[in-house]
């Protein structure tokens, strides 16, 4: 039985980027609809049917449900802005973000936007807590991320720069997208964190448990280590490159 609807927010809203997640879409925005509304899913070109699996919880919070389907999959990051531009244009101010594939607390919502409603001016990033479900390798790369990223940014008070779950000011996010064409796939949150900070955008950061969900209860994971690793290189490089140029600003943001 579903639990009774979330009062309707006019400001902040979830946004849930998904590509072929299938079952787990569903079971992952099921449980943010029990804990905030409105919630956004954005279905970037999948061709598993997984929209389908919506149309239960859409007839059931008409009001607070909505998907965009978009035709061809663009990566995470670029439906993140078709997303956050439809969200714009409907006056929506803050976007949470969280992956569809059931890792990320639903939670641990309320307490994200609470205190995204606290400090306004402020990106909201989740600190990953992992436990032994969590590969080892995954854990050490993200590791090598967050070093580049605090480099980048002086030691702005980045956390972690790869975990999804988020809060954004989305006109912040919205510059800081059209600023680049990168920041389209999975090198979104680790790009769009360090230029926020440029941006000189407050981070805070809430420890957020993590869960690892099997191939056998479903788990699906579209990361390809050789690919993204050298998709993530090439990002650092190019950010670290971006530093050196912003340094004499930044250094005097820093004071």
């Amino acid at each position: 039985m579903m639990s009774d609807k979330s009062p309707l927010s006019s400001s902040h809203l979830v946004l849930i980027p998904s590509y072929n997640t299938g079952k787990l879409l569903k079971d992952t925005v099921a449980e943010a609809l029990q804990q905030w509304s409105p919630v956004w899913v954005v279905i970037d070109g999948s061709d598993d049917g997984s929209e389908h699996l919506l149309k239960p919880l859409q007839e059931h919070y008409a009001d607070a449900l909505v998907v965009i389907v978009l035709a061809e999959n663009k990566g995470k990051g670029a439906a993140v802005l078709a997303g956050i531009t439809q969200a714009s244009e409907a006056g929506y101010t803050h976007v949470l973000t969280m992956d569809a594939d059931y890792q990320h607390p639903a939670s641990f919502i309320k307490k994200f936007m609470q205190t995204s409603m606290d400090r306004s001016e402020a990106m909201v990033l989740g600190e990953p807590q992992f436990d032994d479900s969590a590969p080892a390798l995954r854990v050490q790369g993200r590791r090598i991320s967050n070093a580049w990223a605090n480099l980048e940014t002086m030691g702005w008070g980045i956390h972690d720069s790869l975990f999804g779950m988020r809060v954004y000011p989305i006109a912040d996010l919205m510059a800081v997208m059209h600023s680049t064409r990168w920041a389209r796939r999975f090198d979104f949150e680790p790009e769009v964190a360090v230029r926020m900070a440029w941006r000189c955008i407050p981070a805070l950061n809430i420890a957020t448990p993590v869960r690892y969900i099997s191939k056998q209860e479903g788990g699906v994971s579209h990361f390809k280590y050789v690919r993204d690793n050298v998709l993530l290189t090439g990002m650092h490089l190019r950010l670290f490159l971006g530093f050196l140029l912003r340094f004499p600003t930044l250094r005097l943001r820093k004071r």
